[in-house]
């Protein structure tokens, strides 16, 4: 018959021939030994999973998933199922003395010159606790304004670009190469020209499409311009691919900053052939606040480049006055910050809870302070993608729906275009608005950004935003759900069962 000699042709070298000549002798004791190692392998890292998973079910899903297919599932996990970015903690435990040091002082500034009056905690229970999450104060004397499209969103960013007059930093999840893409390169360059210091970051995953050429003319043109992406630590280093930086960031001169839930591409201009219109907020913040997203910059920024840009921490209050906190959370924090956020936001609601988010896919202690909500009698409805982006994310949100059949919890699906923001109303003064999706990701595998608003008129601009967008939606129920196929709950019912791999 035809071997594999005859296949890889005449003229194999004589080793190839020796090596595959030993394979085809003892290649069934030879795949043997290689299960037996895989299995005791995939044992091994069930152990691990068991120890170190964040949750009880994703522990159960990886280690039946281990056992049963250790030849898919082995790799997977290497590079998915690490519970914490393991270099980033290490360098935040090892990091330059210098970083710690400014961030103390920043962070003894906020408390000394910018705190509310009085306590907040006395007034507002959950104040104290998100202070704790975020390691920084709320502030005061800060003004701040809602950006409700892209096309606002980028105007008001290329205004505050072509304005700097010593540095810009610039962090997004997604830069494309594409025409909002390269018009943002432009405006950068033409300020780099005019000897503004430009610190660009991306990530490495959520820009994977990016052009040498794009990034050659970055660099050409004097910009620093990095990828946020692991940095290997040792081998297990090398596969820790699954954590991304979602935060979006840009500081113009340390008096401006815009964060929330926008990257760069024309999708989020409504460009995209099927996700159109694009609905997101972003947000402008004027005040003490900026040095927070400074800060929580700069540690990143120090991360992949081991520097300390320069910047300007002088703050300067605004006559708005608005009390703020920016929250950084990520997988290199000692404990789940993300998931901590949402649940105190959603224990702390006492007569309305709306909640906005693209990805709803929330685990168990996140659906039961939602339900806790309403059996207070609070006011919680809940507005999802009519349009998906993300058919198993969208399907595993139905499954919630489904099983959330209780008074008081109110879907609503976005009928005009792709729902992309992320915001949370809490009664009638508190608002969250930022980058972190009610998902798994964002709870325990994103560096994500959320701006949390202590102020009665801008809850107020919040809520005739979402009013509008209700509008624009339909109620769904469980009841409607169910009337559907049998195949789409089934779909609904498995696409749940891996949320927490997702």
């Amino acid at each position: 018959g035809v071997t594999r000699h005859a296949y890889l042709g005449k003229d194999m070298p004589t080793w190839m021939s020796d090596i595959s000549g030993l394979i085809d002798a003892h290649s069934p004791d030879l795949w043997f030994l290689s299960y037996v190692c895989l299995e005791i392998l995939a044992v091994t890292l069930v152990i691990d999973a068991v120890m170190k998973s964040r949750t009880s079910q994703g522990a159960v899903a990886w280690s039946v998933a281990l056992i049963a297919m250790p030849l898919v599932v082995v790799p997977a996990y290497l590079m998915f199922g690490q519970r914490r970015f393991q270099g980033y903690v290490r360098a935040l435990r090892e990091g330059n003395i210098k970083l710690r040091q400014l961030a103390q002082f920043v962070i003894a500034e906020m408390h000394a010159k910018y705190q509310p009056q009085g306590d907040i905690g006395s007034d507002w229970p959950s104040g104290k606790v998100l202070e704790q999450l975020a390691t920084m104060p709320f502030t005061r004397g800060n003004e701040t304004h809602l950006l409700v499209d892209g096309e606002q969103t980028f105007n008001a960013i290329f205004d505050a670009i072509e304005q700097a007059k010593d540095y810009i930093l610039v962090q997004f999840y997604i830069l494309r190469d594409d025409r909002l893409g390269v018009l943002f390169q432009q405006k950068l360059i033409e300020r780099a020209a005019a000897g503004v210091r430009i610190y660009l970051m991306y990530d490495s995953i959520g820009s994977y499409g990016l052009s040498r050429r794009y990034r050659r003319q970055l660099h050409r043109a004097g910009i620093k311009a990095v990828a946020f992406r692991t940095k290997p630590i040792n081998f297990l280093g090398r596969l820790q691919i699954n954590f991304r930086n979602h935060r979006k960031i840009v500081v113009v001169d340390g008096e401006k900053a815009f964060l929330g839930g926008l990257n760069v591409g024309d999708e989020y201009l409504g460009r995209h052939r099927r996700l159109t219109p694009w609905r997101d907020t972003h947000l402008v913040i004027q005040g003490p606040a900026v040095q927070a997203a400074q800060l929580c910059f700069l540690e990143d920024w120090h991360w992949l480049t081991d520097t300390l840009p320069a910047l300007n921490w002088r703050a300067e209050t605004r006559p708005a006055n608005q009390t703020l906190l920016v929250l950084p959370t990520g997988p290199a924090d000692e404990t789940e910050t993300c998931q901590l956020m949402f649940v105190q936001a959603i224990n702390s609601a006492q007569s309305r809870l709306w909640i906005v988010s693209p990805y709803f896919v929330p685990d168990e202690p996140v659906m039961k302070a939602i339900k806790l909500a309403a059996f207070r009698g609070v006011d919680v409805r809940i507005l999802i993608p009519g349009l998906a982006d993300r058919k198993v994310v969208q399907l595993s949100g139905y499954a919630h729906v489904v099983d959330t059949d209780i008074d008081g919890v109110s879907f609503f699906s976005y009928d005009r275009g792709f729902l992309h923001q992320k915001v949370l109303l809490v009664d009638d003064d508190t608002t969250y608005i930022g980058s972190a999706n009610l998902d798994n990701r964002s709870f325990r595998l994103n560096f994500e950004l959320t701006v949390i608003t202590r102020d009665r008129a801008f809850a107020s601009e919040v809520e005739e935003m979402l009013v509008e967008d209700f509008s624009h939606s339909h109620e769904i129920s469980s009841a409607q759900l169910l009337q559907r196929s049998y195949l789409f709950l089934v779909a609904a019912r498995m696409a749940r069962l891996f949320s927490p791999l997702q």
